[in-house]
C-alpha cells in the first residue's frame, strides 16, 4: 500500500503541469488525427556546466560574464523552436522544487542561477523567452558500472576474452572513420559554447556517445561472463525508462517540446523518437 502511494504521488508530480480537459492529449484523438498529427520534439545535448559524476566533464565557468552572455544567445537560438514544454535530467519526484525555483527565476530573471547548471541556467532561460509555464524532470537514476571495460584491460591479471581489439579501438580511435569529426573534437575545449552544442549535437557524435557509454561494453567480458553486456544494459534501461518518463507527460497534439539532457540521454532518445507513432524529432543542427 504504502509503494502504491509513493507511485502515485510521483505520477501526480509529473503530470502536475499536464493538458487541461480544454486540450485533451493524444489519447483522445480521433484515429485519423492519430495518423497524422505527430507532436514536434527538439531534443538538445548539452555538457553538464556544473560538478558532474559523468567520465568526461567539460571546462566551463558557470559565473564568467561572458559565459553567461554566450548562454544567453544560446538559449534565444533554441527558444525560436517556440517549445511549450521543457524536460531536464531531474527526476519527477523533485518536480515541485524544479518549478519553485523556476517560478523564483521568472521573477528576478536579470541573473542567470547557477546553482543547477545546464537546468537553471540554460533551461530556465529558453522557458522564460518562450513563456513556458512549467518544466518536467523526466530523468531515471540507475547505478552501473562503464569502465569495467577499461578495468579489466588494465588489470593483468584479468583478460577480456571476447574481442580486445574492438573494444580498444572504439576506446582509443572512436572518429578513426571521421577525420574532419575527430579534429572538431581536439579543439572542443578551445571552441565557444555554439560550436561545443553544435558538435554533441552532430549525429555521428550522438553515435559515438552510445558507442562509449554503453555498446563498446558488448566487447568485454571475462571467460564465459558478460560483465560488459550486464552493465550496458542498465544503460540501456536508464534511457528506456527516461523515455517512459516522458510519455507519462500529458500532452497535446500542437504541443513542441525541448528536452535538454546529457548528451547520451539524448543519443539514446533519438533512436526512441525515430521509431515511435507519437513523436517527430526537428533537426537540432537548424537551430544551433
Amino acid at each position: 500500500m504504502i509503494r502504491f502511494l509513493a507511485l502515485l504521488l510521483v505520477l501526480i508530480s509529473i503530470t502536475s503541469c499536464s493538458s487541461t480537459p480544454e486540450n485533451p492529449g493524444p489519447e483522445n484523438m480521433t484515429p485519423a488525427e492519430s495518423a497524422t498529427a505527430k507532436i514536434q520534439v527538439l531534443n538538445v545535448g548539452t555538457f553538464h556546466f556544473g560538478k558532474t559524476s559523468d567520465a568526461h566533464a567539460t571546462e566551463f565557468d558557470e559565473n564568467a560574464a561572458q559565459n553567461q552572455q554566450r548562454v544567453h544567445e544560446l538559449a534565444q537560438k533554441l527558444a525560436a523552436f517556440k517549445p511549450t514544454v521543457i524536460c531536464v535530467e531531474k527526476i519527477p519526484s523533485k518536480n515541485d522544487t524544479l518549478n519553485t525555483a523556476y517560478q523564483n527565476f521568472l521573477k528576478n530573471s536579470e541573473y542567470l542561477p547557477t546553482y543547477d547548471g545546464e537546468i537553471s541556467m540554460l533551461a530556465f532561460e529558453i522557458g522564460r523567452l518562450a513563456q513556458v509555464d512549467c518544466l518536467y524532470g523526466i530523468d531515471n537514476h540507475m547505478g552501473y558500472n562503464y569502465s569495467v571495460g577499461d578495468f579489466i584491460e588494465a588489470s593483468p591479471e584479468l583478460e577480456n576474452s571476447i574481442d580486445p581489439e574492438t573494444y580498444l579501438q572504439l576506446t582509443n580511435a572512436p572518429f578513426k572513420d571521421h577525420p574532419e569529426l575527430a579534429a572538431r573534437v581536439n579543439r572542443y575545449e578551445q571552441s565557444d559554447l555554439l560550436e561545443q552544442f553544435r558538435l554533441i549535437n552532430e549525429p555521428t557524435y550522438l553515435d559515438f556517445l552510445i558507442n562509449a557509454n554503453a555498446d563498446k561494453l558488448l566487447y568485454v567480458g571475462l571467460e564465459d561472463g558478460f560483465e560488459g553486456a550486464d552493465n550496458a544494459a542498465i544503460f540501456y534501461q536508464r534511457n528506456m525508462r527516461i523515455f517512459s518518463n516522458l510519455n507519462r507527460v500529458r500532452l497535446k497534439k500542437d504541443d513542441r517540446v525541448l528536452i535538454l539532457m546529457g548528451g547520451a540521454h539524448t543519443a539514446f532518445l533519438r533512436e526512441f523518437f525515430k521509431r515511435s507513432p507519437k513523436f517527430e524529432m526537428v533537426n537540432t543542427l537548424d537551430y544551433l
